[in-house]
């Protein structure tokens, strides 16, 4: 049991690494092939193509300073796994996760698991019991990867990263007024080489080329040479959904990410210590030898 929620977890940190390393964004299911959004779509307006997507994509950045909290939901395939999920972000005044995802199980039935991190630390369980890691007590190697993860989400689910990323398109183009969930939106696409992506953290400030050299390494060891990118922008010049599509040596990413709403109240709590097993306290009474 302990090995398949391993192998779950594993998928599940595959998928936040790739699509939220992405800085970039995702939209749309995916079963193989690539398909529009799986939501109701208006055909697009002729008068929407008219406008340079540069322009919002500008605004959407400007917009994302304001942010101190979100909720999205993500689905599609990466890694080779199809992943599901939803997740609440805080960034402000401290930065905090909670995050609910399944991927197919051993048995053909779906595993799920939820990741916490808060406070230093990274919790990982299903059905009342958890796993902690303290990311500070952990071997050097293993801790820069817990650290990896949570700046890869921060950064894949950054709409500022994500309107910076389809920035750099050289076909970037809008396909015209759509409709999310009832929310009128304008769709913009773009493809953009990694390189390009890579070349561009000269001019980036020291906490972004971070953020981002991380993720343009997680892409690139799967793989990964450019990204397909859309992006559905609201009126209110926030992204409502955002889709991300590559291939990779495992095959095709095809991942979505539909924001649900932005800067209300956002509650991330441990979980309850009864329900708790530390694995650094375990190794310190076990003498090192767990």
């Amino acid at each position: 049991m302990l090995v398949h929620r391993k192998k779950t977890a594993g998928a599940v940190l595959a998928a936040v690494l790739l699509v939220g390393g992405a800085t970039a964004c995702e939209d749309g299911k995916k079963d193989g092939a690539a398909k529009p959004a799986a939501s109701t779509a208006a055909a697009p307006s002729k008068a929407a193509v008219e406008v340079k997507p540069a322009a919002y994509l500008e605004k959407v950045k400007k917009k994302s300073e304001e942010i101190t909290s979100l909720r999205y939901t993500m689905s599609g395939t990466a890694m080779g796994e199809k992943v599901s999920g939803e997740a609440s972000m805080r960034m402000k005044p401290t930065v905090a996760m909670a995050m609910k995802m399944a991927t197919p199980g051993a048995t053909g039935g779906a595993e799920s698991v939820e990741i916490r991190m808060l406070d230093g630390a990274m919790y990982m369980g299903t059905e009342g019991k958890w796993m902690k890691f303290d990311i500070k007590a952990m071997d050097p190697e293993t801790a820069k990867q817990m650290e990896n993860l949570g700046q890869a989400s921060q950064s894949g689910q950054n709409p500022s990263d994500q309107a910076d990323a389809l920035l750099k398109a050289q076909d970037l183009k809008s396909l015209g007024d759509e409709t999310i969930d009832g929310v009128k939106t304008r769709h913009f696409v773009g493809t953009v080489p990694l390189e390009k992506m890579r070349a561009s953290l000269a001019t980036a400030t020291p906490e972004e080329k971070e953020r981002q050299e991380k993720s343009l390494k997680a892409l690139e060891g799967e793989g990964i040479k450019s990204l397909t990118l859309d992006m559905w922008i609201d009126e209110q010049d926030h992204t409502k959904q955002v889709r991300t599509r590559g291939t990779a040596t495992k095959g095709p990413m095809d991942m979505t990410i539909k924001f649900l709403d932005y800067n209300k109240p956002v509650e991330i709590t441990a979980p309850p210590a009864d329900q708790v097993m530390d694995l650094g306290q375990m190794m310190k009474d076990s003498g090192g030898q767990g």
